[in-house]
């Protein structure tokens, strides 16, 4: 079984072992939460522009109904890796705490036992996937003449599983540790690689659809033996090797207690983008076209506040684990302030230039229509989910992972989903991209309160288990 692990060098000080990360325990809160966030959002744009252009690429070439296809695929994708990516969630926070308490050894066994559950992890989910596929996007009531192609693009993805997990696993590792610049090399080798794979297969190879999938598997691929290159022959910390793996059962059973609540919540979003998704089934190929496309460039105008949100976490985490609670709040009013400058910018930008981004994936108007309708509605509300986000980054840095779980299952299926089917029926399909802000408003809301509490800082793992000497 591969693994990264510590190096047990015994000629490596510990003035190297720090120096070698970024600890965030020290300096001016904005400009370390910048500085690291930075790296990490340029990471995020450049992954999600081979996304972008993976979509631009097959709704030009394939047509309306590849795009739907694609598009169809993902919240299916997303529901399967939701639950494991949440235990990572929960591994990285204990990972950055046990950094900032300086507990070298715990961080160690928590890399360990991360890889160990990731690698079966993914095996189970790819058998599953290829099992299940039909029959999820059969009950999902996609339109037959999508179904074919959003198997078969499903499929593939599939078969990338273990290569996504393990390149997602070293940078979320490496961000644990303070180390936000090199997950960013690697995602802009595959980024490139993708981009120019996906054109070479769908548009000279004539591929279709799966040419699409396999340009992303191989470009996770390659990223992720790079990244173990780089890790063997520079890196004085974490090693790939096959021997001396160990499964540290305390402490993995601390990260499941951490990350299966955020694992449940991205798993009940990922099974409300199912849901929704059937309410935009059911207004044809055209809106689904459009809500792929549309539902591209948002997530392209979230990076910024989803990327500090993430530096926050890793922030709050050190900082907690060091026991410096007042600078943990001095850095989320900076982050709170950031992430508002970011949000109002992108969103005169998708408000103003929304048609002529959308008529860059498609010729068709009905399509760019429906689409443009969706970007003025929920980019006018972007400072609600930057707010939203980023309070939700300190709590789980801080190791309380309930509570935002609790509010995302009230905010999306208390409020966003049945506002949809609702909404839909009387207005459209501008009720459900209306749902969209009102459930983000309930959530700034139910965030900010729990903060103000003050309870998220009776949460912090590295109080609970003992400081190892071994």
């Amino acid at each position: 079984m591969p693994k990264y692990r510590i190096a047990a060098r015994k000629t490596l000080s510990l003035r190297t072992f720090i120096s070698t990360m970024k600890d965030l325990t020290t300096g001016n809160e904005s400009k370390v939460i910048f500085s690291f966030a930075l790296p990490m959002l340029l990471g995020n744009i450049f992954q999600q522009s081979y996304n972008i252009v993976d979509s631009v690429i097959v709704g030009n070439y394939l047509g309306e109904e590849a795009l739907a296809a694609v598009g169809g695929s993902f919240p299916v994708l997303f529901v399967l890796i939701s639950l494991v990516m949440g235990v990572s969630i929960g591994s990285t926070i204990i990972i950055s705490q046990f950094f900032g308490a300086k507990d070298f050894n715990n961080v160690k066994k928590a890399i360990d036992s991360l890889l160990i559950f990731l690698f079966f992890a993914s095996i189970a989910l790819t058998v599953l996937g290829l099992i299940f596929s039909e029959h999820i996007f059969r009950a999902m009531d996609m339109p037959e003449e999508i179904i074919p192609d959003a198997i078969s693009y499903f499929n593939i993805m599939m078969y990338g599983m273990i290569a996504m997990f393990g390149f997602n696993a070293v940078s979320s590792i490496l961000r644990g540790l303070g180390d936000s610049r090199t997950p960013l090399y690697f995602l802009i080798i595959a980024t490139i690689l993708n981009i120019f794979l996906v054109i070479l297969f769908v548009k000279y190879f004539g591929w279709g659809i799966e040419g699409s999938a396999i340009a992303t598997v191989i470009a996770q691929g390659v990223s992720f033996i790079l990244s173990i290159i780089y890790l063997n022959r520079f890196h004085d910390i974490i090693k790939f090797s096959f021997l001396d793996i160990k499964f540290h059962r305390e402490i993995f059973m601390k990260s499941l207690k951490i990350g299966i609540p955020s694992g449940l919540q991205q798993t009940f979003v990922a099974l409300g983008m199912m849901a929704l998704l059937r309410f935009v089934n059911g207004f044809g190929t055209d809106t689904i076209a459009a809500y792929t496309v549309a539902g591209r460039i948002d997530s392209f105008a979230m990076q910024p506040a989803m990327n500090f949100s993430m530096a926050l976490s890793t922030f709050v985490g050190q900082n907690m684990g060091a026991n410096k609670v007042e600078r943990v709040k001095k850095g989320y009013r900076a982050t709170l302030l950031m992430t508002a400058i970011f949000s109002i910018l992108i969103t005169f930008v998708a408000i103003l230039f929304g048609s002529q981004i959308m008529s860059l994936f498609t010729d068709s108007a009905e399509v760019v229509s429906i689409g443009h309708s969706y970007l003025v509605i929920v980019c006018s509300f972007y400072i609600l989910f930057s707010t939203m986000i980023t309070t939700q980054g300190l709590i789980r840095g801080a190791g309380d992972t309930l509570i935002p779980m609790f509010i995302t299952l009230l905010s999306l299926w208390l409020l966003r989903i049945p506002l949809s089917y609702v909404l839909s029926r009387a207005i459209g399909s501008d009720g459900i991209w209306w749902s969209i802000p009102i459930a983000w408003a309930f959530g700034m809301i139910a965030s900010w309160i729990y903060y103000t509490s003050g309870r998220w800082k009776n949460k912090v793992v590295t109080r609970s288990i003992p400081k190892s000497e071994d």
